[in-house]
């Protein structure tokens, strides 16, 4: 009886894919947030860089591109909530991160500093009596998953030099210079023009100042 000698088939030929060298560094830089090698933390954010801002009154509020107001949580209607104080009450939105109504209580002691504008305070900011903070909104820097991001998280990307940018700032003619979060490669900031009126600006971190809209 003859047996016929079975040939092994050929290994496919295709090649593997290889990952692209972009991929490559950003899992690099990313793979220690994975282990917990570095933390998250509000330096890592807009709010790192906000100029802190007094609160007024909520009698006293008028359109700004950064403002702030003190008092108690009197209603909450979704990602809206009803804030009062001794002179008066603010309605406060607080945009999708504030859906579902859970970020205060009724009866809660808040500082919300934010941007107001036809009739809402815009909250960017809102800061809990016991001083623990919440971030209202997108966090700032570049977006989630790019390789700028990836460096922020280990301490490589781009830092803005805060006190250099309100400098030229101040030195384009504008006053009360107040920070109000960061760009992927720009600071958002809002100051006063010299006809006293309040303007939002766009500040890259090469210096260069752009307004956006004035209130």
């Amino acid at each position: 009886m003859t047996e016929t000698a079975q040939t092994p088939a050929p290994a496919s030929l295709t090649p593997t894919p290889k990952p692209s060298r972009r991929a490559l560094v950003v899992g690099a830089i990313a793979a220690p947030l994975a282990f917990g090698a570095v933390g998250l933390s509000l330096a890592q954010t807009g709010a790192s860089v906000m100029t802190p801002v007094a609160p007024t009154a909520i009698s006293a509020l008028k359109a700004s591109g950064s403002i702030a107001a003190k008092g108690d949580v009197a209603e909450i209607y979704g990602n809206k909530f009803v804030m009062q104080d001794g002179t008066g009450k603010a309605l406060v939105e607080t945009g999708r991160q504030g859906e579902g109504g859970a970020l205060v209580k009724p009866g809660e002691a808040i500082t919300v500093q934010g941007r107001f504008e036809n009739g809402f305070l815009h909250a960017l900011l809102i800061t809990r009596a016991d001083g623990s903070q919440v971030r209202v909104g997108p966090a700032g820097g570049p977006p989630a998953g790019t390789l700028d991001w990836a460096k922020d998280k280990v301490g490589l990307g781009a830092k803005p030099d805060v006190p250099a940018l309100s400098a030229r700032v101040e030195a384009a003619g504008y006053s009360d210079i107040r920070v109000t979060g960061r760009g992927p490669r720009h600071l958002e900031v809002a100051a006063r023009g010299t006809d006293g009126r309040e303007r939002q600006l766009h500040v890259g971190f090469d210096g260069q100042v752009r307004e956006k809209r004035v209130f």
